[in-house]
C-alpha cells in the first residue's frame, strides 16, 4: 500500500474516522476492559475514542486509509492530550470498580511519556475485516515520514500485545509496562527518528 491512499482527515471525516476506529478496537484488550459489555462499548467507547482525539483532528494529526479501512490519531509536538474531556466521559461512562485502576493508570502514562517534543499516536486501527493489508503499516509510515523529516521523536502505548511485532518493524522500541490492580497491561513505546 502507498502512501497516496492516505488522506488527512477533517471534521466531515470524524464520524468515519471514529467508525474504524470502534470497529477496530472492538476486541482489544484495554477497551473491553474499560467496557466489557457490548452494549457500553458501542454507546460509549466512540465518544471517547472522540474525546481522545479531538485534538488530533484540529492539528492535522488524524489520517485515514482512502474508504477509511483504516485510521490514526496522532497528536503533533506541543499540543498536549485533552484530560478534562476524556475524564468527564470515564467518570459517566466506567464501571465504578475500574475507574480507580484506570485513573491509576492515565497517570502512569502521563509519566511514561518523553520529555521532549513528540509525536503521540493515541490511536491506530484497521477494519477487522480489512486487517492484515498493510493499512497499519501505510498509516505508520505516514506519520513517521514526517518525524524523521522533523527529527521528532514518536510515542505511543500498545494496548494490546499482538501489535508489539507492528510497532518493533517500524523503530518503535518498547520502554516498559504499565499495569494498575484490574487492568491489562500497556505497553509503552518510543521511536527516534532516522
Amino acid at each position: 500500500m502507498s502512501s497516496e491512499s492516505i488522506k488527512s482527515a477533517t471534521a466531515d471525516d470524524e464520524a468515519s474516522v471514529i467508525s474504524v476506529i470502534t470497529l477496530a478496537f472492538s476486541s482489544d484488550p484495554m477497551a473491553r476492559w474499560v467496557y466489557p459489555s457490548p452494549q457500553d462499548y458501542l454507546t460509549h467507547f466512540p465518544g471517547l475514542a472522540l474525546a481522545i482525539g479531538a485534538k488530533a483532528f484540529a492539528n492535522g494529526g488524524a489520517h485515514y486509509v482512502e474508504g477509511f479501512a483504516g485510521a490514526s490519531l496522532w497528536l503533533p509536538p506541543g499540543v498536549s492530550p485533552d484530560e478534562e474531556r476524556p475524564t468527564a466521559m470515564i467518570r459517566e461512562t466506567v464501571a465504578e470498580r475500574v475507574q480507580g485502576d484506570l485513573f491509576g493508570m492515565m497517570e502512569q502514562m502521563g509519566a511514561a511519556h518523553p520529555k521532549e517534543p513528540h509525536w503521540y499516536l493515541w490511536l491506530i486501527g484497521a477494519d477487522p475485516t480489512r486487517q492484515g493489508r498493510g493499512y497499519g503499516s501505510a498509516l505508520l509510515r505516514h506519520a513517521l515520514t514526517a518525524c524523521d523529516r522533523d527529527k521528532k521523536l514518536a510515542y505511543l502505548e500498545s494496548s494490546n500485545p499482538r501489535n508489539l511485532s507492528l510497532y518493533l518493524r517500524h523503530g518503535f522500541e518498547l520502554t516498559g509496562t504499565i499495569q494498575v490492580g484490574s487492568s491489562p497491561s500497556l505497553f509503552p513505546m518510543l521511536r527516534k527518528p532516522r
